[in-house]
């Protein structure tokens, strides 16, 4: 039972529909651990109000949000200010309140190149091959290539949008990303001048667990191979390259990085990181 008064603040999760989201328990648990009077709470908000709910961070005692689907790019036009990082990937997962003013933050890119950093890999200099395009898609490539990535291969099976994404990459960074289709061959000669492979889509997820975005003749046994779907913790793309001698990287660093980021933005201090892996673990083992 988390304890309140008038001087607690509040940390929000705006989105729609929120599910059985892990941020509440692993942010909450920090919080505690941490000796500061902040909890964090879900909201669901309904379609065409979420211009009111930014407005309500402001009345109320909020130091901050979670922004997630369907809200990151249309939050945006809410608020005070936002982060280059932010603006370069045109999505927003993170707010803070600070000096009367709403500032909009993304940690998710982050949150997966600390599981990298975790893991002794540092991306600068490195290929990367992207299963997806989308909003997920989005942060982890802008956020490669400001790491340094030597180059960046977006697979989608709809090649337009891989190539809006790459194109909006190298408008911002220079020519370091390349769109590609789907198809196996193209995606086997990708995956040859590549050092890791991260699936940012959410097959596998649960409960299709039997599902993996690619082929395993794509895979070989040098390749790191990554997966930002957390539950299963370990999808059936991370069960079939580990099978074949791949390193592997587990989607829940990912997030659990990406909140220990928000966490330092919202309170200005360290994260029990350690404890909000386990919590995360925990629940996700059950």
């Amino acid at each position: 039972m988390i304890n309140t008064t008038v001087n607690t603040k509040i940390v929000g999760l705006f989105g729609n529909p929120l599910g059985h989201s892990l941020s509440p328990i692993m942010q909450n648990t920090a919080f505690s651990l941490c000796g500061i009077e902040y909890i964090y709470i879900p909201f669901q908000v309904e379609p065409g109000y979420l211009e009111k709910a930014i407005k309500a961070m402001m009345i109320f005692n909020f130091a901050g949000a979670n922004i997630t689907i369907p809200y990151k790019t249309e939050v945006i036009k809410y608020i005070d200010e936002i982060d280059e990082m932010a603006k370069a990937i045109g999505a927003v997962n993170t707010l803070v309140v600070k000096n009367k003013k709403i500032i909009g933050y993304n940690t998710d890119g982050m949150g997966f190149t600390q599981s990298l950093k975790n893991k002794g890999f540092n991306p600068k200099g490195k290929i990367f091959l992207l299963i997806g395009a989308g909003g997920a898609a989005r942060g982890l490539a802008f956020t490669l290539a400001f790491e340094g990535a030597a180059h960046i291969f977006i697979a989608n099976r709809t090649f337009e949008k891989a190539d809006i994404l790459a194109q909006d990459v190298n408008r911002v960074l220079g020519s370091c990303a390349t769109a590609l289709s789907l198809e196996e061959a193209v995606l086997r000669d990708a995956e040859k001048k590549s050092q890791v492979l991260i699936n940012t889509t959410s097959i596998g997820m649960y409960p299709d667990t039997e599902y993996m975005p690619i082929s395993d003749e794509v895979l070989r046994p040098e390749l790191l191979v990554c997966d930002i779907v957390y539950n299963p913790v370990k999808t059936k793309l991370l069960q079939t390259a580990e099978s074949i001698g791949c390193p592997i990287l587990e989607g829940y660093g990912m997030l659990v990085n990406q909140g220990a980021e928000a966490f330092r933005l919202w309170t200005g201090k360290e994260p029990p990181i350690d404890a909000m892996t386990r919590v995360v673990l925990d629940k996700l083992t059950i």
